[in-house]
């Protein structure tokens, strides 16, 4: 019989793959675009293209890749941390744990909770990603789904899946989000936010695959754990949750509801901020921050149990912070080696096709391979729109069209290991990005066949 083959761990791969990329940039020559100005926009030339030297990434440069990795990803590791200790304050107070009781036990009682569940916050995660961008902002969130959904009788897959996909697939099927569709529209010379129609029919195609299968894993998980891929990780998480006894709880006080109400106003003063006053990850971090200090004092906490809290959260999320790192790490050996433009370059001639719907196609693999090293939506845009907006209409597609090949390449985002966001929710959430990887294969099958009919018909209808 054969052993049971060990996958490695998520530092293992990830420096493997730092290794990787470095033996690569002894390979590929290097290459440059030129940039201009357009509107304060800096845009690549796409005609532009020369060699250049390359900058091989030596054992040195592999060696700082992490901490240079650290340095450049400080601004999400930071509110990684603080967000953490806000998180462990707030779960001190046991106004979380009250609310997972009583949505546990609607969830018993309450056929149309047990249906609507997943549902309503899949929908609602997914609106997130679609309209304002929301991707690091569902981080927090993976806190909270986890010990519900294992409350509710899943795992921690499903209670990762509900903010973390949720979000990221919004984001890819977005209609409304300025990162990503305003960008690219805006480079392409496309009206910016058109074709919303047919990108509501995206979004809510892509929105309803992902709550299908999630219903479907989740009624299976229920119906016997044992199948769920983290089972004896969720065992563990469980004997926390079994020490709570439900049959005796007698609902949230006063001071747990006053909690989740600062909780509730906090999240929406995110999302208000992020649409209205572009905030990004120093004011939402600062808002989280606030809210843990009136947390403490609401939920009456000692300034001892308030700092120990606080700083037994950040330090549970050290690991995610230094996975954050390391997948950091690999964008910049890269960067550095000045083979990135190259890479880009060598793709664009496979874009050409006889048909416009395999050159859609061709369009959205080379941006699924692009998303691998590059995980910024805008930046994304900055770096590809300039090129395939061009070739979009030397081979016979919609610059539309290209902008949605452009978004559908994020659908790779919540399965790549080289994605800081990816890789430090499932640290986070204790889940090996092989677990991970496996589980994910039939999903991201399906958003891939989507991805492929969708480009088809807007191809057909000459979006």
């Amino acid at each position: 019989m054969f052993k049971k083959i060990r996958m490695p761990n998520t530092f293992v791969l990830l420096f493997s793959l730092l290794a990787l990329i470095a033996l690569s940039t002894w390979l590929v020559p290097g290459g440059k675009y030129e940039t201009h100005i357009v509107n304060g926009k800096s845009l690549i030339n796409p005609a532009s293209f020369h060699y250049i030297t390359s900058n091989p990434q030596g054992p040195v440069a592999l060696m700082m890749a992490p901490i240079k990795g650290f340095v450049e990803a400080a601004l999400i590791i930071g509110f990684v941390l603080i967000v953490g200790g806000a998180f462990a304050v707030l779960q001190k107070t046991e106004a979380i744990d009250s609310m997972i009781k009583s949505v546990a036990k609607a969830h018993t009682h309450s056929r149309l909770v047990r249906a609507t569940i997943i549902p309503i916050f899949v929908t609602l995660f997914s609106l997130g990603g679609a309209t304002f961008g929301m991707a690091e902002e569902a981080i927090p969130f993976v806190m909270i789904f986890i010990p519900l959904a294992l409350a509710l009788g899943y795992d921690s897959i499903v209670g990762v899946s509900i903010p973390f996909i949720g979000s990221q697939i919004g984001f890819a099927a977005a209609f409304l989000n300025p990162f990503n569709v305003g960008i690219a529209q805006g480079i392409a010379g496309v009206p910016v936010f058109s074709g919303i129609g047919f990108r509501l029919l995206v979004w809510f195609l892509a929105t309803s695959v992902t709550i299908v299968f999630l219903m479907w894993y989740a009624a299976r998980i229920k119906k016997n754990p044992a199948l769920s891929p983290t089972f004896e990780i969720d065992e563990e998480k469980r004997k926390h949750l079994q020490s709570n006894d439900l049959a005796a709880f007698s609902g949230m006080t006063r001071v747990h509801k006053a909690v989740l109400w600062l909780f509730l106003a906090t999240l929406a003063g995110m999302v208000v901020g992020v649409v209205k006053y572009d905030w990004f990850i120093n004011e939402i971090a600062a808002l989280f921050l606030l809210m843990a200090l009136i947390v403490g004092v609401v939920g009456r906490l000692s300034s001892d149990e308030f700092v120990s809290a606080f700083m037994q959260g950040a330090k549970d999320l050290v690991t995610t912070a230094l996975v954050i790192a390391l997948a950091r790490g690999t964008m910049i050996l890269a960067r550095d080696a000045h083979i990135i433009d190259t890479m880009l370059y060598s793709l664009m001639p496979l874009v050409q096709s006889a048909n416009p719907v395999f050159a859609a196609h061709k369009m959205f693999v080379i941006q699924s391979v692009i998303n691998f090293f590059i995980h910024s939506g805008s930046g994304q845009a900055a770096l590809t729109m300039p090129i395939m907006a061009p070739l979009a209409d030397l081979v016979g597609v919609s610059r539309q069209t290209a902008v949605l090949a452009f978004q559908f390449g994020e659908f790779t985002t919540p399965m790549i290991p080289t994605s800081g966001i990816t890789v430090g929710v499932l640290a986070l959430a204790g889940i090996p990005w092989t677990t991970w990887a496996k589980w994910m294969i039939p999903l991201q099958l399906m958003y891939f066949v989507l991805a492929l009919a969708l480009l088809a018909l807007a191809c057909q209808l000459n979006w």
